[in-house]
């Protein structure tokens, strides 16, 4: 039965609603302001100079003063900046500055705003995906993608991975002192097998991406950072090499099309005393656990980025950003494996310990 009655609708609430919304377009256009602001170095420029004009932020970066003087308003508007009257200055505050300028800091910013406008970029095609079922790979999208991706995870791999996440594991970092056999799968532009064998540099590392030219840049970054590396293009459930005794894979296990291949092929290559760190964004099991600020922007991730490069690969199970640990440890459980348990957390990270 249907019924023409119409649905009350409480102004008040429609109203507040749209302002919300307006807000959003202003978080949505933000992005792109803060990578302009990162590129040209607005921030680096107001860390620590104080009040500052539209005028000398320009002159100090060498830009247009019309746009430095429109990108502060754009930042005091969002509270990036603050902004006073009485001078008609702008001045970018102490935890600001470290947020947008300290590539050391677990709270560096930058990477994760660009790799988010790398994405959005692409949403003419991943609409057309969308209909289809079709995916778009992760080679194929714009460099932005690239290099934010290693520039937002990076800084948590630093502040945890030697000192936090690795001691988690069972007997793992006294393998990595005495010399161990390691194996970074999906390993990228090689952060992550670079800060461990800095940390643990008597032991041997091999990172493998499919992604040729990310294997490249991980080959510059070694050399660059004096660590001796192995850096081979190969996918997940292919690469080389047996008798590992730690293999990790740092927030990719639910970019892979065929996760319980490549979890099959890391038991097949696995020490039978070896553990797998897989490292996974901070997710719970439900999706009511997931709704909050940082669920809000994986899922985001998920639906225009990691599930098309999923989807765009053999199989195409597509676990999805927000997979959860319960879903990672039935692909564990799948292929082979018998204990499983998250060793460690981040408000951004699952570190999860996976054993034979």
């Amino acid at each position: 039965m249907t019924t023409d009655q119409a649905v009350a609708v409480d102004g008040d609430k429609l109203m507040a609603f749209v302002f919300n919304a307006v807000g959003e377009v202003g978080a949505t256009l933000n992005a792109a302001l803060v990578v302009m602001g990162d590129k040209l170095g607005y921030y680096d420029a107001l860390a620590g100079a104080g009040p500052t004009t539209p005028a000398e932020l320009a002159d100090r970066t060498n830009t247009d003063d019309h746009y430095a003087r429109e990108w502060l308003n754009a930042q005091a508007a969002g509270g990036f900046v603050e902004y006073d009257p009485a001078t008609a200055t702008y001045t970018l505050p102490p935890e600001q500055a470290v947020a947008f300028t300290d590539e050391s800091s677990p709270a560096y910013l930058p990477g994760i705003f660009q790799i988010a406008l790398g994405t959005v970029q692409d949403s003419s095609r991943l609409i057309e995906a969308a209909r289809s079922g079709a995916g778009i790979g992760w080679h194929e999208h714009d460099s932005d993608v690239h290099i934010g991706c290693e520039r937002f995870f990076r800084p948590s791999y630093l502040a945890n991975l030697s000192e936090n996440w690795l001691p988690a594991l069972d007997g793992v970092v006294a393998k990595l002192e005495r010399g161990a056999k390691v194996a970074d799968i999906g390993c990228g532009h090689g952060s992550s097998t670079i800060l461990m064998a800095q940390a643990f540099p008597q032991s041997s590392y091999t990172g493998f991406d499919y992604h040729p030219e990310s294997i490249e840049t991980a080959r510059i970054r070694a050399a660059e950072a004096g660590v001796d590396i192995t850096f081979e293009v190969a996918g997940s459930t292919a690469y080389g090499g047996s008798g590992y005794d730690l293999v990790t894979t740092f927030d990719a296990l639910h970019d892979m099309g065929d996760p319980v291949g490549a979890a099959r092929r890391v038991r097949e290559s696995l020490a039978p005393d070896g553990t797998w760190m897989v490292v996974e964004p901070m997710a719970g099991d439900r999706v009511e656990d997931n709704l909050n600020p940082v669920g809000r922007a994986y899922y985001g991730f998920s639906t225009l980025l990691c599930t098309p490069g999923a989807l765009s690969q053999e199989v195409g199970l597509a676990l999805g950003t927000q997979a959860g640990p319960a879903r990672i440890r039935d692909v564990t459980t799948a292929a082979g494996f018998t204990r499983f348990r998250v060793a460690a957390e981040t408000p951004f990270n699952l570190v999860l310990e996976v054993r034979p």
